[in-house]
């Protein structure tokens, strides 16, 4: 079983996050920020993945800690467990045309933190969602998941609707490349996919 369950409590947060990377899909999130709850709804659904997150944080502050944080645990599920990573798929990619945008994400589960985005937010605030922590948002993620991830976005949106799609597609998106990625592969014999064998930093 490809599951994690982890609980991580700061001054600023209480977050508990349980996922099956072999799920079907369920979610059960609250965050206390309807929009990230979405965005998280989606990344499970989309990635087949079964998700729980809960999340008590210094809400009356702002929504920064509670958002950073939450993908800090996330990352240290994904990569709890996906364990030794042996016979899965290392790289992943995925292009999502959704009328006037495309987005593209790529990723690599090589035990090396990396992050690089071009995306580009309308709008300041989505509900009490403050767009620009969705990058400490996946900077946290694959900090803490030790992946390469690369995202980007193209085209052209009206501005009043430009800030809620980039964000449930930034999770929808990310939830099926890691699928795809994660998915295990027969003919690798249950050996991580690197020519020294292992699946950490510094290795190829």
């Amino acid at each position: 079983m490809r599951t994690a369950e982890i609980r991580r409590t700061t001054g600023e947060t209480d977050i508990y996050v349980s996922i099956d990377l072999d799920g079907s899909g369920k979610a059960d999130i609250d965050t206390g920020i309807g929009f990230f709850d979405h965005m998280l709804d989606a990344f499970a659904r989309h990635g087949f993945f079964d998700l729980t997150v809960r999340v008590k944080g210094d809400l009356m502050v702002d929504t920064h800690h509670t958002v950073e944080d939450t993908g800090i645990v996330l990352g240290q599920a994904i990569a709890q467990a996906a364990g030794d990573k042996k016979g899965i798929r290392r790289y992943g990619s995925f292009a999502l045309p959704m009328d006037e945008t495309l987005i593209l994400c790529s990723l690599d589960l090589c035990g090396r933190a990396y992050f690089a985005e071009d995306i580009h937010f309308t709008a300041e605030r989505i509900g009490a969602f403050e767009t620009e922590t969705m990058r400490e948002f996946f900077l946290a993620l694959a900090s803490n998941a030790a992946m390469n991830l690369h995202h980007a976005s193209r085209g052209e949106q009206p501005p009043h609707r430009g800030g809620l799609l980039q964000g449930v597609r930034q999770g929808a998106r990310y939830g099926g490349v890691l699928r795809r990625t994660g998915r295990r592969r027969a003919f690798h014999e249950g050996k991580p996919l690197k020519r020294k064998g292992v699946s950490d930093a510094g290795a190829l």
